[in-house]
Formats: structure tokens, sequence, C-alpha cells
């Protein structure tokens, strides 16, 4: 009796391979076709066995490799042809600016069963691995994930107000684009131009970089120091406490800013 198929929306992480859940590398071992997006990485990519076959549907802004809607149509068209175990492969968490409940509501309408699988989201590991941690008593007692993306060139459209909370950590993805936008709204919400903060390129991975600047700074400092995508925007008090807590190499340049973020905070409190 052969088996239902059976669609997998599975969350890759944010790029170290040793960062996947258990249940991810598994499925990955055990699919009969991966469907990728363009965050996975290509370690992730080569603990697929060879013989699985493969479908990219990476998208990056201005260039979509598949619609939101082609790739839908190719679960349900995977699904309808006889595979039996589907994995969806998504970078950070599926149900995280990942689409995934889109893809998932489709497959619930098309009558094709589905299962989510959790990823670490780059708000956690990206910051973590640069040494900021989203809460701390006295400087964060709660964090907001907005996305700094907008379709057709639109403003954002961001509550400011409430973003602009010092007590709160900010990590805005998808945000390079939008940096001089996000900087601006935010001071003239009330949020200081000193603040902290850093822009985390190619989090988690071998190549990882990292810029600790201030709010009013990081749009120049974005494009002095060419950070491309993908790359995580974290605005808030404790970006100072990089330098303690960073377990990875730095710069000396990283180094001495954190030095001086550090003093401002103190003075401050």
């Amino acid at each position: 009796m052969n088996k239902p198929p059976h669609v997998y929306l599975v969350g890759a992480g944010p790029g170290d391979p040793e960062l996947l859940t258990v249940k991810a590398s598994r499925l990955l071992r055990e699919a009969d076709v991966v469907v990728y997006d363009r965050l996975v990485s290509a370690e992730i990519l080569t603990m697929i066995p060879s013989g699985t076959a493969k479908f990219y549907v990476g998208k990056a802004a201005g260039h979509h490799h598949m619609t939101q809607d082609e790739i839908n149509a190719l679960l349900v068209q995977l699904a309808r042809a006889g595979k039996t175990r589907i994995v969806r492969l998504k970078g950070g968490d599926p149900l995280i600016f990942g689409r995934g409940s889109e893809e998932a509501r489709y497959l619930h309408e098309q009558g094709i069963p589905f299962s989510i699988v959790p990823g670490i989201t780059s708000a956690s590991a990206c910051t973590t691995y640069a040494g900021i941690p989203l809460t701390h008593r006295g400087l964060a007692r709660s964090v907001r994930m907005v996305t700094g993306h907008c379709q057709k060139n639109r403003p954002l459209d961001l509550n400011w107000n409430s973003l602009a909370d010092p007590d709160t950590t900010l990590v805005v993805y998808m945000g390079l684009g939008h940096l001089q936008e996000i900087a601006t709204r935010l001071q003239h919400a009330g949020l200081s131009g000193g603040t902290p903060a850093a822009i985390i390129e190619n989090g988690t991975h071998s190549d990882q970089r990292r810029c600790l600047t201030t709010l009013a700074q990081l749009p120049e400092q974005a494009r002095v120091q060419v950070f491309t995508t993908p790359s995580l925007i974290v605005i808030g008090r404790v970006v100072a406490l990089a330098k303690e807590l960073e377990w990875r190499q730095t710069s000396d340049h990283e180094q001495a800013f954190a030095e001086i973020l550090g003093q401002s905070i103190q003075a401050e409190a």
C-alpha cells in the first residue's frame, strides 16, 4: 500500500549546520525531494543525500526565481505526483517572516497533509553569535522583531512610536535597504541617536561580519563598510554588551567601538 504524500515545512536555521534540529536533520536524510530557499546554506545542502531530487525556489529583493504562487503550486504538484516525503526547507524558522503559514494554508486548501518543523530564527542565533543578548536585566525587558522590507518601494508601514522604546531590543529582518528610513523614523519618534546598534552579515556562517555602531550612524556605516544581504539589524542598549559577551574573534575596530558603547551605557545608568 502506497503511503500518502506529506509536506514538511522545515526550518533550516540561520546557516550553521550544527544549529539544525535533530528532526530537521532526519527529515533531510529521509526526503524524496527537497524544495529549498536562497538562505539555506551550502553546508546544509551537502547533508541531503546525493540521490534526492532538489528544487531551488530562492527569492531575493527584485529577483524571484519563482513567485510564491508558483512555489505553492510546485508543492502540490510534487505531492500529487506521488512523492511521499516532501521537505520544504526554509532559512531560519518557517513561521517568522518565512511565509510558511501561507504555504501551509494553501496545502490545507488543496487537501495535502503537512507538518511544520521549527528552526532557530536569525533574531536569536545571529545575535548570540555576535555576543548580543536579546534581553538583559536593566537594559532590555522585551524584544520586537519586525521586517524592514516593503513591496513596490512603498514606505515602511510600522508603528514607529511604539518601536522607539529604549527598554526594548529591536531586531529588523531584511532592513538593509531601508536603513536611512529606519534610523530617521526611530529618532523622530524619540529614540536617541546614540542608542547602540549593530549590523550582522551572514550570521552564524564562517564568514560572519559584524559592525557595532549607533542608531544615528547605522546608514553611513552600512554604506562605508559595504554590508550586503543577508544582514540583520539590532538596535538597543544590549548591543553595548557585545565586547564582554563576544565569543568569536573580533577586529580591533569592533573591540574599540564596543568599549565606547559600554562606557556610554554606564554613563547613562
